[in-house]
């Protein structure tokens, strides 16, 4: 009879979490295949295919929507979470539960036309973007971005209360980085500055190396090999019967994908061969992550990334900490040497170590170095914070942008295909995301702590050309977590301490000082 009764709970509980389970993966579903049409729109899309593309990926969203939003989805985890049995569940289940029931309040705030036209103008605007920028006409593009803007500041105030989000940017930001507001990101991001400075004036304020060598050409061909090296060294698997990854070219480069096909993308300059090899390693830092999630929670909610700024952690760790080690490049020079000719014969590994930390200020984000990169998330991060909470208008950020980048890093913006549509974020509603790539680099400085005292050795195979140990690390101490923490618990959970600036200045300072010599 105890064992009847017994069996009876196990069984409703089971079956009550199983009907959960079920509605994300169908959900995971739909939207692997929105990343996909997302991929091919970028890629392999003709021109005329946008209006139609338009409508697909606005269908997916409207059906994700309908899915998630559905009385039978809200009832399912109204049972769950009022079930008699709910505190037997454990901490993943209960995860599970509140992700889904965090989607589910959210989801239910928008309402569906508005889900739809956002994704239609978001795959408008980036296609105007791309002709725009090439044009370098601002005007043909800031209609555009004014009615995404419009679109997304309806949905930010829409989720305002449910999210707990004292002005429409927070509601933006919390998407991107949950829990983590305007004012938060403010002061950390004032200390980082004050950090950053000081790096910048140090560093230049030496002996500059030789960079004239970076702009020698390296045809597209060889720039193919050179990146499937890249994804070699990172074991990213493009290659094999097996493989879950591949690379291909476009405007701006990114990554896309769940799980077991996973894609990054990347643009070839021939006289800038520098630029494929570090958006390659950026971007493959992110496609590891997503491929490293627990198997066992694919289609769940728990198995997704934790936050953007987490995943940009795992990419600008790959991208920098390794990707501009002398390790690395103590290892990957005789092999670039090799597959260039006579391109690179009389260069150095000390020489394309300096060149490629190289510290200036410069006008684009993606190429910028380690040290002044950081201002370029502060330019945007304000200008989007003035742009939602301080009465900017859509039509003064050229002004705005170009005056930032005179004072923050001395540079003059001679166009806006240069200065503010260099990006393709905005374009594509993506509000809110760019301070996930500086707290990307904080997250990086409390992970390395905790690796260089689990992994000492971690450099030294680098430089034997082994990622293999450092991946399995990345594995055990932030992969295998998915989104069982919210990024800041997360944080202390690995590594025992709050989300801290100082070890990223310090990585900065101790790097550059080796590597200069003061």
């Amino acid at each position: 009879m105890i064992f009847d009764s017994v069996l009876l709970f196990i069984m409703t509980i089971t079956k009550e979490y199983g009907k959960l389970l079920d509605m994300t993966k169908e959900l995971a579903v739909v939207g692997s295949a929105g990343a996909i049409l997302q991929w091919d729109m970028e890629t392999k899309m003709p021109p005329r295919g946008v209006g139609l593309k338009s409508e697909q990926l606005a269908w997916i969203q409207k059906v994700a929507h309908q899915m998630l939003t559905s009385p039978k989805s809200g009832s399912l985890i109204e049972s769950l979470q009022k079930h008699k049995d709910y505190g037997s569940l454990d901490n993943v289940q209960k995860r599970n539960v509140y992700l889904a029931r965090k989607a589910y309040d959210e989801a239910t705030m928008l309402p569906e036309a508005l889900v739809v036209e956002i994704a239609k103008q978001q795959t408008i605007g980036v296609n105007v973007w791309k002709k725009a920028k090439a044009a370098k006409d601002w005007k043909r593009f800031m209609p555009e971005l004014t009615k995404i803007k419009e679109l997304k500041e309806k949905e930010a105030t829409l989720l305002m209360d449910i999210k707990g989000a004292k002005e429409p940017y927070d509601a933006m930001i919390d998407s991107f980085e949950p829990k983590m507001t305007a004012a938060n990101i403010t002061r950390i991001f004032d200390e980082m500055k004050k950090g950053l400075i000081h790096g910048m004036k140090k560093v230049m304020d030496q002996e500059q190396p030789n960079v004239d060598f970076l702009e020698r050409s390296v045809p597209e061909d060889v720039q193919v090999k050179i990146g499937e090296d890249m994804a070699k060294f990172m074991l990213y698997d493009i290659k094999s019967e097996m493989a879950g990854g591949r690379i291909d070219t476009t405007e701006h480069p990114f990554t896309t994908g769940y799980y077991t096909d996973v894609r990054i993308t990347t643009n070839y300059h021939e006289n800038r061969f520098i630029s494929s090899i570090y958006s390659i390693l950026h971007e493959g830092g992110h496609a590891l992550y997503e491929q490293g999630l627990p198997m066992e929670w694919m289609y769940t909610s728990t198995g997704m990334s934790t936050s953007y700024g987490v995943h940009e952690s795992m990419s600008r760790f790959i991208e920098n900490m390794v990707g501009r080690s002398p390790e690395f490049w103590g290892y990957y020079m005789p092999r670039l040497r090799e597959l260039t000719g006579d391109t690179f014969k009389d260069i150095s590994e000390e020489q394309m170590l300096k060149a490629t930390n190289y510290v200036t200020p410069s006008k684009i984000r993606i190429e910028a170095d380690e040290v002044t990169y950081g201002m370029h998330i502060i330019i945007r991060f304000e200008i989007e914070r003035d742009l939602f909470n301080g009465g900017l208008e859509v039509s003064e950020l050229p002004q705005v942008w170009n005056q930032k980048y005179e004072e923050y890093l001395g540079v003059e913006i001679n166009d806006d295909s240069e200065g503010v549509m260099q990006d393709t974020h905005w374009a594509a509603g993506l509000f809110g995301y760019f301070p996930s790539y500086a707290l990307g680099n904080i997250y990086d400085g409390v992970w390395l702590t905790k690796l260089e005292k689990d992994l000492p050795e971690w450099k030294h195979h680098i430089a034997n050309g082994s990622f293999k140990e450092t991946k399995e690390w990345l594995r055990e101490n932030v992969y295998k977590y998915g989104n069982l923490y919210d990024p800041e618990d997360l944080v202390e959970h690995v590594a025992g301490s709050k989300l801290v600036v100082k070890p990223v200045i310090n990585y900065l300072e101790q790097k550059f000082q080796a590597i200069y010599g003061y």
